[in-house]
């Protein structure tokens, strides 16, 4: 004998269904993560409601909101007087607007340092014009032997500054030139055979940048 459901009980099931079918199980997606507003809920936010919504006629709302950026800088605080005090200066009358020194001091004076000219202590002593006319003269008597490196230390100067006092002539440079290469000649024929083909390579190599 078949029975037959009531269609009450039919038309409950299809009511209680959900409006969209279920996925079948280990293949459900996480929904989309949607970020809050930020402004919601925010004490220092102010909103204001420029114009009411009318959801049945299709009108959204337009709200502004406005906040205050959370470091503002205060229209009091000037250069000079700063209203931070992570901003003001140290109190030193040893620092200048100078970069630092590129080389360290060797000779420092004890009397401006004693009677507190420190800014004025730490830069190098200015060299004579005996002594710059003697640094140029031993330079053209033998580049080779007071070579700038030997001069900047015999008178407590960089070696640029050497190069910019004391030039050597065209005829100089190229005596020079010619005896470091004949050096690098002699340095290059102790060479291995790996090590040549190596250094070939990379001479090629920036032939051709």
């Amino acid at each position: 004998m078949h029975t037959t459901r009531p269609l009450s009980f039919v038309a409950t099931i299809s009511r209680s269904a959900p409006k969209y079918r279920r996925p079948r199980p280990g293949t459900a997606e996480r929904p989309p993560y949607r970020a809050g507003d930020p402004l919601v809920g925010n004490p220092k936010a102010k909103v204001t409601k420029l114009v009411e919504g009318a959801p049945e006629l299709g009108q959204p709302e337009l709200t502004f909101i406005h906040r205050p950026p959370p470091s503002a800088p205060s229209p009091f605080s000037l250069t000079t007087s700063p209203a931070s005090p992570l901003l003001v200066p140290k109190n030193d009358s040893t620092t200048t607007r100078l970069p630092p020194l590129i080389r360290p001091i060797k000779s420092v004076h004890s009397e401006q340092t004693a009677s507190g000219a420190g800014a004025a202590s730490s830069m190098p002593p200015r060299m004579s014009d005996a002594d710059l006319e003697k640094l140029q003269e031993l330079r053209r008597s033998d580049p080779f032997k007071y070579s700038r490196a030997k001069l900047a230390e015999m008178f407590n100067c960089t070696p640029a500054f050497v190069g910019m006092v004391a030039p050597l002539t065209k005829s100089q440079c190229k005596s020079t030139h010619k005896v470091l290469g004949e050096k690098h000649e002699r340095s290059r024929d102790k060479w291995s055979e790996k090590h040549s083909i190596v250094m070939a390579i990379r001479k090629k190599r920036k032939e051709l940048w």
